[in-house]
Order: structure tokens, then C-alpha cells, then sequence
């Protein structure tokens, strides 16, 4: 890993490194809003199983449509995907490129 990638010296790598933050950060809370999502759906499908009616589904939809709008504004907007330092290391090198092709 580069060294000047880590640690940022000039307002323009600061600046960088602030929004490949952000961007990180998005994409991890819609990781954890979607790992919540199963954690708690599964369960109520196990409670409405256990209770003879088919109500979990309700529940289901109408976040899995929050859900998919958060993922929307997070994946589309800011693209691609990983675990949180292998999306720094790319939100990193994606910036540099960016600053690069600047005039």
C-alpha cells in the first residue's frame, strides 16, 4: 500500500480522503441496514411460521423497499463495492486518477 496514499499532506489529498470517507461509510450503512433487514425478517418469518399465518411478508416489503431505495442512492450514486478498506484503497486510487486527469 502506498504511503502517500495514507496519509494525506496537501488540501487536495485531504479533501480526497474526506470524501472517499463518506463514501465508505455510505456504502457500510446500507451493508449493516441490509444485515439488520435479514436478521430481524428471519425472524418474523420464523414467528409467523410458528403462528399458522403468512403476516411476515408485510413487514418484508415495505422494508425491503426502504432498503432497496437506500441501496439505490448508495450503489448507483457512488458505485462498485467491497469491504471497507478494500473500498478506501479504491475510493483512494479512483480520486488520484480523478486528480490526475485535471488539467
Amino acid at each position: 500500500m502506498n504511503t502517500a496514499l495514507n496519509s494525506p499532506s496537501t488540501a487536495f489529498d485531504k479533501d480526497l480522503e474526506r470524501t472517499a470517507r463518506r463514501r465508505v461509510a455510505a456504502r457500510m450503512g446500507w451493508t449493516l441496514h441490509a444485515l439488520i433487514f435479514l436478521a430481524v425478517n428471519a425472524g418474523l418469518v420464523y414467528l409467523s411460521m410458528r403462528s399458522g399465518r403468512d403476516w411476515a411478508i408485510y413487514p418484508a416489503l415495505g422494508w425491503g423497499l426502504g432498503l432497496l431505495i437506500h441501496g439505490v442512492a448508495v450503489w448507483v450514486r457512488l458505485g462498485g463495492g467491497g469491504l471497507y478498506e478494500h473500498w478506501m484503497d479504491r475510493e483512494r486510487e479512483r480520486l488520484q486518477r480523478e486528480r490526475g486527469q485535471r488539467p
